[in-house]
């Protein structure tokens, strides 16, 4: 309304002038009134301009009818303070552990460190580095806080160019469900093996696990395998093509997200769109390794799913079974010392669904 005054005044103002003045050169007054009314015009926009941050860009899952989304704060984290490699922050550690969530010290080759974690410029960074002769030292950490359904999870990204795994992903205190919302591995190239790693470059992996202790057995879905009650109707192995090819995933940030609805349900989400679920008992575990009498008894379904707490971990590992011409994929002394190579985290946010 503001607007429309002003302009009507201006326009009355004009006409006065030009029927008393003999000038067609504007007055100090017209000019001053314009001036006015465009000064108005950008405060009013510059009003109206809303900056997005990291918690306001909008949760691609819905919440539900009569349900809204609201941040949790507690295990959210922006990472906007500093915490050195060998002397974590206080701040760093009221939320995070820079180590596994128990005593296993890593997969294949891969020998954890909690110096090979740090936090500096907004951004959580894991590294890797040779340890030994022929092991890698790289950089976990995990959450004090457990997470549990109904809830959203979502990282901005940016993965290693490594043939190392980088992994952002909620595993249960007993080690027995798990949910990887992101997996990746940058290198299009191994030296080790002197083979092409494209397929695995142009790739993002999004699964879960259910497992079975003892003896142990471990079931995940995968478009790749038949048989072994493996439902793959959606991929587990996610591309993306620009128009120029595929995407490589080492290129550039990229939020990676899941929604974990309830026990059977699983919404994986990358840059704000669904790429691939999950959902019923036979998609989450087809082979009833979750009873909660007798697991894997296929005669007795007492399947609890995806139920249970679950930390949240960043990771970087050798995991020790890739292979590629008889070969196995493990890092040279060159590919580690990549300057600028990094696990990047630039933040992670946690949403629980409320009534609105």
């Amino acid at each position: 309304m503001k607007k429309i005054v002003l302009l009507i005044v201006l326009t009355n103002f004009i006409v006065v002038s030009c029927s008393t003045s003999t000038s067609d050169e504007p007055t100090t007054e017209q000019k001053e009134l314009e001036e006015e009314v465009i000064t108005e015009e950008e405060e009013e926009n510059e009003e109206e301009v809303i900056e997005e941050t990291w918690i306001t860009i909008p949760v691609p899952a819905d919440a539900g009818s009569g349900m809204t989304w609201e941040f949790q704060e507690s295990v959210s984290d922006d990472f906007e303070y500093e915490a050195e490699a060998s002397n974590k922050s206080a701040i760093f550690l009221d939320k995070w552990d820079d180590w596994y969530h128990n005593a296993w010290s890593g997969p294949g080759s891969t020998t954890w460190s909690r110096d090979h974690s740090f936090v500096e410029n907004g951004t959580l960074k894991l590294t890797a580095s040779r340890f030994e002769n022929d092991r890698v030292n790289a950089g976990v950490i995990h959450s004090n806080q457990t997470v549990k359904y109904p809830v959203y999870i979502e990282a901005n990204i940016k993965i290693m160019n490594s043939v190392l795994a980088n992994g952002a992903w909620l595993l249960s205190p007993d080690d027995t469900q798990e949910i990887d919302f992101m997996e990746g591995y940058g290198a299009s190239f191994s030296e080790s093996a002197n083979g092409d790693l494209s397929w695995y470059a142009e790739r993002m992996h999004v699964s879960h696990h259910v497992f079975i202790r003892d003896p142990f057995q471990d079931w995940q879905p995968s478009e790749l395998v038949s048989g072994n009650g493996n439902p793959a109707p959606n991929p587990t192995w996610i591309t993306r093509n620009d128009g120029a090819g595929n995407t490589l995933w080492k290129d550039s940030f990229h939020r990676y997200g899941v929604y974990w609805k309830d026990p059977f349900n699983l919404y994986y989400y990358i840059d704000g769109e669904l790429v691939t679920k999950r959902e019923g008992k036979d998609q989450i575990d087809p082979l009833y390794f979750t009873n909660s009498t007798n697991p894997g008894d296929t005669s007795n379904d007492t399947r609890t799913g995806l139920s249970k707490e679950m930390d949240i971990i960043f990771s970087v590992e050798e995991q020790g079974w890739r292979a590629i011409n008889g070969k196995a994929v493990i890092p040279t002394d060159t590919e580690l010392s990549i300057s600028d190579n990094d696990f990047t985290i630039d933040w992670i946010r946690i949403f629980k669904p409320v009534e609105n």
